[in-house]
């Protein structure tokens, strides 16, 4: 199995160590903050392939974020939106794997010794779907919480799913 490979405009081709390395040294710099570590997955249709691009996204609320983009490339239109949505879900939960529970430790020890200066650390899963009336996307939106909710994320749809739905989709077109 090739190694996954992530990029954002600084760093062109980095594995998943070199982008772990990058989320702790960024919530090393400052400790004592309250942290979203987002993870979505979104995807385009264009003529013989889909795009689906998966961000990773540290935030420090209030104070900036380190961000990264894993690309998949799927050979062909992908134009049933249920496999579309689901495949998006299944990407996250992949790259979700790769923060064993080890690597969740590692990161929780960075705000450990300031949790009574109110630091915190969570970890999302965004889905790019709606729950609104309007939305093509509600009737999977149980189907992929639960999805999500079963890695130990907290999920997120639209309007919050802002990995998927504002990152990810940023670098689909």
């Amino acid at each position: 199995m090739e190694p996954m490979i992530f990029q954002n405009l600084s760093h062109p081709t980095m594995n998943f160590e070199e982008v772990f390395s990058h989320i702790q040294t960024f919530m090393k710099e400052e400790p004592v903050s309250n942290y979203k570590l987002m993870l979505g997955t979104d995807s385009q249709i264009h003529t013989n392939h889909t795009l689906f691009i998966t961000g990773i996204v540290i935030h420090r609320i209030g104070k900036g974020a380190w961000a990264c983009y894993h690309k998949e490339v799927v050979p062909r239109t992908m134009k049933v939106l249920h496999e579309r949505i689901s495949y998006e879900t299944s990407l996250t939960v992949e790259i979700a794997s790769l923060f064993t529970k080890e690597k969740i430790d590692q990161l929780i020890e960075i705000v450990l010794p300031h949790i009574y200066q109110n630091a915190s650390l969570t970890i999302e899963g965004h889905i790019d779907i709606g729950a609104g009336d309007r939305n093509r996307t509600k009737a999977y939106v149980n189907e992929m919480v639960a999805r999500i909710e079963s890695l130990g994320l907290e999920p997120k749809i639209k309007p919050d799913s802002i990995t998927a739905s504002s990152y990810a989709n940023k670098y689909t077109k």
